[in-house]
């Protein structure tokens, strides 16, 4: 056999079994992507998977975005979607469901997660929930919620007194109108009793490090907050497998301090029991802004 051959075969057999040896081992050829703003992560044990960093319409009760108009709100949710954002906070108290609508039309609806929240004060939410579901689907424009919950809950009680509300949202959930149910609670009594409810799939919840605009004593709007006692609630909630979505992140917008927004959400991207966040905004400066404190939190 010629020496020529050998060497050529030689050299076949080592690089089959370099190549070999690469395919073995993947990350030893490709590193996975750093964690960014835009991933799409568990909620919690649900079973359902959101963008880290949401879209919120509500900012000073969605008056923000309202003043926005349709054309800018709708510019300002595309550039959000073309950055890679694909979830989206809506209330009925926003009055913001249509705009949701007119902005997300052509938009692929397997690719959003639209949530939104019924107020539980009043009739008709209190007496004919299921009817008030299909009024939201028919003003977001859509078959089906993502994440629908109870809006603003304050009293220990909630759960006694809106139980007409859950058994509604349970049944639409078994319908396949909704997807995952839950609650945004004000006030540690609140917060505290929602912890102890199994119903729960999501919880919305107030976290900034500084305790501004958080859960204290009563629910009362502009009551200290108690970050102390409430973060123990809310890593507990996670802890048993419900999603937690993180809201005032930026204080309610009052947080014009840029070291205020960066340490509040530094602590939401480390603490490790937040799953998601969602910003109320009004530019595409401050989604940016959003984007690049999160990535970087997420990687130091």
């Amino acid at each position: 056999m010629k020496k020529d051959t050998v060497d050529r075969r030689q050299f076949i057999g080592r690089s089959a079994a370099l190549l070999g040896a690469t395919l073995l081992r993947p990350s030893a050829a490709i590193a996975a992507p750093p964690p960014a703003a835009t991933d799409m992560v568990s909620l919690g044990k649900t079973g359902v998977n959101i963008c880290r960093l949401g879209f919120g319409t509500g900012s000073t009760g969605g008056s923000v975005q309202r003043g926005l108009t349709q054309e800018g709100f709708t510019r300002l949710i595309r550039y959000a979607y073309d950055k890679g954002i694909t979830y989206i906070d809506t209330a009925d108290n926003y009055r913001t469901h249509q705009m949701v609508r007119e902005a997300i039309k052509g938009l692929p609806r397997e690719r959003l997660f639209i949530q939104t929240k019924m107020p539980w004060h009043k009739p008709p939410f209190t007496d004919t929930p299921l009817q008030e579901i299909d009024r939201y689907r028919k003003e977001l424009g859509v078959d089906y919620i993502d994440s629908l919950l109870i809006h603003c809950a304050t009293t220990p009680t909630w759960p006694d007194d809106l139980k007409r509300m859950m058994d509604a949202f349970s049944e639409a959930k078994s319908r396949k109108l909704i997807r995952v149910k839950g609650v945004s609670c004000h006030g540690l009594p609140a917060l505290t009793r929602a912890g102890r409810e199994d119903w729960v799939d999501v919880h919305l919840a107030r976290i900034n490090p500084q305790g501004h605009h958080m859960d204290g004593a009563d629910g009362t709007w502009k009551e200290p907050g108690n970050f102390n006692a409430a973060m123990p609630q809310i890593r507990d909630m996670h802890r048993k497998g419900r999603g937690v979505i993180g809201m005032k992140l930026i204080g309610n917008g009052d947080f014009t301090n840029p070291q205020d927004r960066e340490k509040a959400i530094q602590y939401a991207m480390t603490c490790g029991f937040v799953d998601a966040i969602v910003i109320g905004f009004a530019s595409p400066a401050e989604i940016d802004e959003a984007i690049t404190r999160m990535n970087a939190a997420l990687t130091s």
